[in-house]
């Protein structure tokens, strides 16, 4: 007796199409296996090490050497992996140089897998100088896909994710922030995603809560291991959650904001010219100089001029009435 559903009947001949998607069996395994001279960017767990992919694994076994940012760290997965293979340090401090020595071995016919300390390399993590160098000197680059904390943490922030935009870490200084804040409320996209460190996840928070920003969060911690956790809502819930947590400052953090509509500063593009908004704000501020009507116009949020555009405006008055 068939006892599949209706909605399973009407999945299955679209289902069936969609095999086609897939590489057949023997070329799937083909594109699993290491080849000489290709560089392999190689994503590995952020948490679980069974979030590992097998393809993974397989070019992690067989490539001839593994850059990695920390050999240390990089060694506990490998031996959890059951993966014994030749570890070279390429992090933040020696890329720049270890970069030829990379491009050397790969030219000599050698198979090299860049992989970081967690996630996707080259997502706020090394590897960037090595790619480029290995595309200009026509070497194979191919990513193994896998764990991104940034990506997993949008996936499941609940926020508007038909556009947004990927900063890395936050800024640690205030005015830094608060430079990165007014960028954000006049960007052409609502949702971020960042990187933050436990011992700094509160100051972040209560940044928020000081410059009054109306924004959304998801606060990811400890993504896909046992006690995963996710902080959601504006600052002043956040911060009340991460408070009834107790032990916020352990596990790192992917932050994802959303701004609110009504937070966003929506320029209007001005019908008028950029002498007659000096002239405008001269006579409706009562000012006597063209230096401190460019500073009243710069000071409006629906300027759409820049300061230089304004200069040159106060230049073509003054040439007009002298």
């Amino acid at each position: 007796m068939d006892e599949r559903t209706d909605f399973e009947e009407e999945l299955l001949p679209e289902a069936f199409d969609m095999q086609e998607d897939y590489e057949p069996e023997e070329d799937a395994a083909a594109a699993a296996a290491a080849v000489p001279g290709t560089l392999y960017i190689v994503a590995t767990p952020i948490g679980n090490s069974r979030d590992m992919s097998a393809r993974g694994i397989q070019i992690l076994t067989e490539c001839d050497m593994i850059a990695a940012e920390d050999t240390r760290r990089s060694m506990v997965l490998l031996n959890k992996l059951g993966i014994r293979n030749r570890l070279v340090s390429n992090h933040k401090f020696n890329e720049y140089g270890k970069a030829k020595y990379f491009i050397n071995e790969l030219k000599n016919g050698k198979s090299v897998a860049v992989i970081t300390d967690a996630g996707t390399p080259c997502i706020s993590d090394p590897g960037n100088e090595l790619i480029k160098a290995a595309i200009e000197e026509g070497i194979r680059v191919i990513g193994i896909p896998g764990c991104c904390a940034a990506v997993n943490a949008l996936s499941i922030s609940g926020f508007d994710l038909s556009s947004f935009l990927f900063y890395g870490f936050f800024p640690r200084e205030n005015p830094d922030r608060r430079k990165l804040l007014e960028k954000l409320r006049r960007g052409d996209t609502k949702t971020y995603a960042f990187y933050e460190s436990p011992k700094r996840i509160m100051d972040l928070v209560d940044f928020f809560l000081e410059s009054n920003a109306d924004i959304r969060l998801c606060l990811c911690n400890d993504m896909t291991k046992l006690h995963e956790m996710s902080f959601r809502g504006t600052p002043a819930e956040v911060k009340e959650q991460l408070l009834a947590k107790g032990n916020y400052e352990k596990g790192e953090y992917a932050v994802i904001l959303e701004v609110n509509d009504s937070y966003l500063f929506r320029k209007e593009e001005h019908t008028v010219s950029a002498e007659a908004m000096l002239v405008d704000a001269m006579i409706t501020g009562n000012l006597s100089n063209t230096k401190d009507a460019i500073a009243a116009v710069l000071a409006d949020e629906n300027n759409s001029y820049s300061k230089n555009e304004l200069k040159a405006a106060a230049l073509s008055l003054k040439k007009l009435f002298s």
